[in-house]
């Protein structure tokens, strides 16, 4: 093969003509806009879709609430964990084999530095402190009484003693 039969075979041939089909230096290219403008006219087509897709959201949207059953009244709830009784002297979970840790003291609300959203004041001051947090109750209702935890020590960086609360007893 000749060089010259080479290179018209790597340049891609216009099925009309057996000349190449990139323009050459004189040729003027045609170029399509990148973006095209809208109609001002919008169609019947696109306006059914459009009002179909909102019915479909809308009726999605409100079959999940009334399959809810529940009703967002904005308020917090204190209900707990599945499994937790609340009551006024006690609160949680009895389970033993999770809740092994025990301590007594004043529950106040407020931890350190980030650790703990309560703590129990116990005698010996604040090295004695335990800091509480709760994945099971709502530890704000026993705030300024002298109760027992039962809970699960878990780590901590600043405080001393850190514990998951998962039963809470109001002492007499």
């Amino acid at each position: 093969m000749d060089p010259q039969t080479k290179e018209t075979q790597s340049q891609p041939v216009s099925s009309t003509t057996s000349q190449p089909t990139q323009p050459t230096a004189g040729q003027a290219v045609a170029k399509t806009p990148v973006l095209k403008k809208f109609p001002k006219k919008i169609s019947k087509r696109t306006a059914f879709y459009a009002l179909a897709s909102l019915l479909v959201v809308l009726l999605g949207v409100g079959t999940g609430w009334a399959l809810s059953g529940t009703k967002n009244t904005g308020e917090p709830t204190s209900a707990g964990a599945p499994g937790a009784e609340t009551g006024a002297k006690e609160a949680g979970i009895a389970d033993e084999a999770t809740f092994r840790d025990s301590a007594e003291g004043s529950l106040v609300k407020g931890g350190i530095d980030g650790e703990g959203t309560h703590h129990l004041e116990r005698e010996g001051g604040p090295t004695k402190y335990v800091y509480l947090t709760s994945t099971v109750i709502d530890l704000e209702a026993f705030v300024g009484k002298t109760v027992t935890v039962w809970g699960e020590t878990i780590s901590a960086q600043t405080a001393g003693w850190l514990m998951d609360v998962g039963k809470i007893k109001v002492s007499e």
